[in-house]
């Protein structure tokens, strides 16, 4: 029954994912000044997802719940290239929002895991 604990290993990918994702920011950001550098980043979580956890799908009860047009958590990602005059790539506003997500990324995969931990210690004890 607990020999394979996907949750775990999900919010510990999520986790690890969001410290590279802060780290590559932290990166950009050091080097908004360096000429000719360009901004590096990482695909979302979510698109890494089912290559981690192998067959990964959403459940849902009625049509358009998870998936349906009026998505709220779908979010439009505009990109646009952005240069100074000696070639630097580093958006700094577009950095300190992909910081902040990292952080809250970071902060999700912990709140989950901690639930997991709270629902194995409960299913374990001897109540």
């Amino acid at each position: 029954m607990f020999q394979n604990l996907d949750t775990f290993k999900t919010a510990m990918s999520m986790a690890r994912h969001a410290g590279l994702k802060q780290a590559l920011t932290s990166q950009n950001i050091a080097n908004a000044d360096t000429p000719g550098y360009r901004a590096r980043s990482v695909r979302d979580f979510s698109d890494i997802l089912p290559t981690i956890g192998g067959d990964f799908a959403l459940k849902h009860t009625r049509t358009g719940h998870l998936s349906g047009a009026n998505n709220a958590i779908a979010r439009s990602e505009t990109s646009r290239l952005f240069a100074e005059p000696n070639g630097n790539g580093v958006d700094l506003q577009s950095e300190i929002l992909n910081s902040v997500e990292a952080k809250r990324q970071h902060d999700r995969a912990l709140a989950v895991y901690r639930a997991s931990l709270g629902i194995l210690r409960a299913t374990l004890s001897k109540q």
